[in-house]
């Protein structure tokens, strides 16, 4: 069904704080939702190629997720345990270790932290300083981290590290890979400039990376880039942190987006999807040698949500038991990167991200945002992302039927004609 955009109740503008953002984009109000699907009051169908920025890798409602979380319900399980020993917790627990951590050959302690990923990222950055003894982190070019101090800090964008209103001090900046080009090997700039006394950079207590950079513009990082960004972090006796919280659980093909590329992150941070329907529930995984926490120095209210532990392992045993699924998301994302490089070929643009985080550089905002708001109007829910908002960025759900992953990149390919027709004929 075709979209039109309708008036929502003024409540919204009446009640709701300023300060939200994605329902200017998409100024409706929904109410159901199944698979990759939206719909609105009316009943209008909206193909979801947002999906929580990555929160809902396995769609809407998923049926087995939904039954788990609902059987629970019914049988009076735990909603919230603090940090206390629950079913559902050991549940998910030996589900993690057999299904996600033993095949992997990982070791890691898990330390569940407040609900978003930025409580992650805030746990993993104490750590690390605890650990070291140090204050600094090494942080990257575009990197986007959270908006609490600690993540904010860590953080690149100026628009939100403005919103603070004080200093945000104890991270140094470094280039991701490809910041200054192709030519330029940033990691050996960071080298050099931590082997050189007069420099100016503190001895750090951690590197923080994103193997995909979601916000920053899905800037991907090659392999040999990260294993010597971690190499250099050992040789700097610093710890090597993989923020994999929109990368993670499938968004890149595999479950941990840096699966055989040789790393062995010290710490990892996960959230959106980690639950498998979009309950709040982040994690930070490290090794067990850093886990020198003691009782109660760090933790957080609803660290125990019981209904996410229990619909997250659900989501692990249905779609990581074995190869199967990694395999169809693998057939998607090669279809994802044919269709996108023809519409970016035939523009002019580039191709940017990797497995089904990927998006199209169309060099302006203004252009990006026109092309999202073509294909709102006709159905499609799709969002930018980079420092000036110029990337159309697809993260449709993992588990999306082929028909609609066809169809919603085809109302794609005709915003993109439609914004920039004129653009394509010139070119001609």
């Amino acid at each position: 069904m075709t979209a039109t955009i309708s008036a929502f109740s003024p409540v919204f503008d009446r009640v709701e704080s300023q300060v939200r953002s994605y329902s200017r984009s998409f100024p409706k109000t929904f109410g159901k939702a199944q698979g990759a699907t939206l719909f609105d009051k009316s009943g209008a169908a909206y193909t979801d190629f947002l999906a929580g920025c990555s929160t809902l890798n396995y769609g809407h409602n998923d049926p087995d997720l939904k039954a788990a979380l609902m059987d629970y319900i019914a049988s009076d399980g735990i909603a919230h345990g603090l940090d206390m020993f629950t079913d559902a917790k050991q549940a998910f627990l030996e589900t993690f270790e057999r299904v996600v951590l033993k095949p992997r050959g990982m070791d890691y302690k898990l330390q569940f932290t407040g609900p978003t990923g930025a409580n992650a990222v805030e746990a993993a950055i104490k750590l690390a300083r605890k650990v070291t003894g140090r204050t600094e982190i090494v942080a990257f070019t575009n990197g986007f981290h959270g908006v609490t101090l600690g993540a904010l800090a860590a953080t690149g964008n100026s628009g939100h590290r403005q919103g603070a209103g004080t200093a945000l001090p104890g991270v140094s900046r470094a280039a991701f890979d490809g910041y200054f080009g192709p030519d330029i090997d940033t990691a050996d700039m960071l080298d050099q400039q931590l082997s050189d006394p007069s420099s100016g950079f503190d001895a750090p207590a951690a590197f923080i990376v994103e193997t995909v950079q979601g916000e920053g513009g899905l800037n991907a990082a090659s392999p040999e880039w990260l294993k010597k960004i971690e190499a250099i972090a050992r040789r700097h006796g610093a710890l090597f942190i993989v923020d994999d919280i929109q990368a993670g659980c499938g968004r890149t093909g595999s479950f941990f987006s840096f699966e055989k590329m040789g790393l062995d992150p010290d710490i990892i941070t996960m959230a959106k999807s980690l639950s498998g329907m979009g309950l709040p529930m982040a994690l930070t995984l490290c090794k067990p040698a850093h886990d020198i926490w003691e009782p109660a120095e760090h933790n957080g209210t609803f660290r125990g949500n019981n209904h996410a532990f229990v619909t997250a392992t659900a989501a692990i045993e249905k779609f990581w038991s074995d190869g199967a699924f990694e395999a169809e998301v693998a057939t998607k994302a090669r279809y994802l990167e044919d269709r996108l490089g023809a519409i970016a070929g035939t523009h002019g643009f580039t191709l940017r991200g990797r497995g089904m985080m990927r998006g199209i550089d169309t060099g302006s905002g203004a252009v990006a945002e026109a092309i999202c708001r073509a294909c709102f109007r006709q159905g499609l829910i799709i969002e930018t992302s980079g420092g000036h908002d110029e990337i159309v960025k697809v993260l449709a759900p993992l588990t999306i039927g082929q028909a609609q992953w066809a169809a919603g990149l085809d109302i794609l390919e005709m915003a993109f004609d439609e914004i920039l027709g004129g653009h394509r004929a010139a070119a001609e």
